[in-house]
């Protein structure tokens, strides 16, 4: 990933839940926040509603690829935290990538640089 380094520390993925904005939708919620820094932090979360091992690490990879697909349309220096919902992994990769670049990055435009 060029411009994203892992979001892996748990004060950055709380204070983000608590004051980052975000937008859900039936598959994954997003989180955003600015961090004024020249690269994005990603962080995935797929908790234990999601399925077992098998079917929470299928979602993260999921997530992973589409964010990889979509990165270059993404905002520069945001933090984001992408939380997968059961109904991820019934979902083929290109529909999530497809989500990504259709509702998900204009949303987080819309989320961080929209002025109401």
């Amino acid at each position: 990933m060029l411009y994203t380094e892992i979001l892996n520390n748990n004060r950055d993925f709380l204070a983000l839940y608590r004051k980052g904005k975000f937008t859900a939708s039936k598959n994954i919620v997003i989180y955003v926040r600015k961090n004024n820094l020249p690269f994005n932090r990603l962080g995935i979360t797929a908790g234990k509603k999601i399925g077992n091992a098998v079917h929470r690490n299928r979602a993260k990879r999921l997530i992973r690829q589409a964010y990889r697909e979509n990165e270059l349309a993404m905002p520069v220096g945001i933090d984001i935290v992408i939380v997968a919902r059961a109904s991820l992994c019934s979902v083929k990769s290109t529909e999530l990538s497809q989500y990504m670049k259709k509702y998900g990055i204009p949303e987080i435009y819309r989320l961080l640089f929209d002025s109401h």
